[in-house]
C-alpha cells in the first residue's frame, strides 16, 4: 500500500522542515489520515494572534480543517485532540474551551491538554495534534 503526502495550499509547506502536513495511508478498510500538529501560522508563516491563545487556537483549528479537507475529511471526523500548551498559558482554560466549543459545538472531541515549556517558535502558545482519522469512504 502506498501512502500519499498532501500539501494543502492554506498551510505552510512543512517538507522544507522535514515533515509532511498531511499523509493518507490506504488500508483494507478505508483510509487513515494523519495530520501534523497545527500552529497559528498561515501559508506564509505569519503568525495569527500573537500573545492571544484564543486567537491562536482558532487559527490552529482553521489549519486543521484545511489539512483534513485536503484528504477528504472534516473536523467532525476527529475523535481526539492533543493540545500542547505553553506552561505559562495553562490558566487560560476558558479561552481554550471557548474556542473549542465555538468550532465543534456539542460534538466536542476527546482532548488531552499537555503543558510544555516551549514550542517550535517562541511566539506559539498552543499546538493542536489530532488523533488519526479513519475514513471508510
Amino acid at each position: 500500500m502506498t501512502r500519499t503526502v498532501h500539501v494543502p495550499k492554506e498551510l505552510f509547506d512543512g517538507r522544507r522542515y522535514g515533515f509532511a502536513q498531511v499523509v493518507t495511508v490506504p488500508t483494507p478498510f478505508g483510509t487513515t489520515v494523519h495530520v501534523a500538529g497545527q500552529v497559528a501560522w498561515d501559508a506564509d508563516q505569519k503568525i495569527t494572534g500573537e500573545g492571544d491563545i484564543g486567537r491562536q487556537l482558532e487559527k490552529c483549528l482553521d489549519n486543521l480543517a484545511a489539512a483534513l479537507e485536503s484528504a477528504g475529511a472534516k473536523l467532525d471526523d476527529v475523535g481526539a485532540l492533543r493540545l500542547y500548551i505553553v506552561q505559562s498559558e495553562m490558566r487560560q482554560g476558558k479561552k481554550i474551551a471557548d474556542a473549542l466549543k465555538a468550532r465543534f459545538g456539542d460534538k466536542l472531541p476527546c482532548s488531552t491538554w499537555i503543558g510544555v515549556t516551549g514550542l517550535a517558535d517562541e511566539r506559539f502558545l498552543i499546538e493542536v495534534e489530532p488523533s488519526p482519522v479513519y475514513l471508510n469512504r
